[in-house]
């Protein structure tokens, strides 16, 4: 072993502990802001995750009775039957509008009393609004995973960068200096853009993945209140 080899040897962390430990302060603090971000990411993933699973196993379980009823009274018992999630709501919503709409077209001897074109308009109208609100209820906090994503990296090349500079700072000071006085600063420096991608990658999967489930659920919200006004049509109520 050559005694530069062993300088370097002993002046370089052999461990990324090693290498936090003897970074500068202003790396330190970038490690720490990354290291928040990464625990705020992780909680997000994980309550989402937690969240979808509860909402498609309710959502699965309320279209497949959905699709076995024959008129709005059923429908509205499945609803109770279901409980929370976002498919009950919104019909929900609907029922609240059929109990408060009086029929504008009135009941004849020949046909009961129906809803106007207009009236069917104004539950397509409600029930886009509350597919609305269950979509944003659904995507909270997902945003802040992109945003993580995105200013990560950068937080953690701002790091990357000020701990080279405060390296080469001090080597100017000092009036030069070896591969083993640069060695720790740079690789210490370099672990703010390791940690900075290790926030990211993790992040960008999470919000894809639960863009493209928000996504899907809002497409079966919407589904399903364009069969509601359907199975209204089917009683004759429309």
């Amino acid at each position: 072993m050559t005694p530069l080899y062993a300088q370097v040897e002993a002046a370089v962390p052999t461990s990324a502990w090693g290498l936090i430990t003897t970074a500068d302060l202003v790396t330190q603090v970038v490690l720490a802001v990354l290291l928040v971000m990464s625990l705020v990411s992780w909680t997000v993933m994980v309550a989402k995750w937690r969240e979808f699973r509860s909402v498609q196993r309710t959502t699965a379980d309320f279209l497949a009775e959905f699709e076995r009823a024959n008129s709005v009274a059923e429908v509205a018992a499945i609803s109770r039957k279901a409980g929370a999630g976002p498919l009950p709501r919104v019909f929900q919503r609907a029922e609240v509008f059929l109990t408060e709409t009086r029929p504008a077209m009135a009941a004849t001897p020949e046909r009961s009393a129906k809803f106007s074109a207009s009236q069917v308009e104004a539950l397509h109208l409600v029930l886009d609004a509350q597919t609305d609100r269950e979509r944003d209820a659904l995507s909270r906090f997902i945003p802040s995973l992109a945003m993580i994503a995105s200013a990560s990296p950068l937080i953690g090349l701002l790091g990357t960068v000020l701990g080279i500079i405060q390296t080469f700072v001090g080597l100017s000071s000092a009036g030069g200096g070896t591969l083993a006085a640069v060695g720790p600063g740079v690789g210490a420096a370099l672990t703010a853009t390791a940690m900075a991608l290790a926030v990211a990658i993790p992040a960008v999967f999470g919000y894809n993945v639960f863009a493209n489930r928000v996504n899907r659920i809002e497409g079966e919200l919407q589904g399903f209140g364009s069969e509601l006004i359907a199975l209204l049509v089917r009683e004759g109520r429309v």
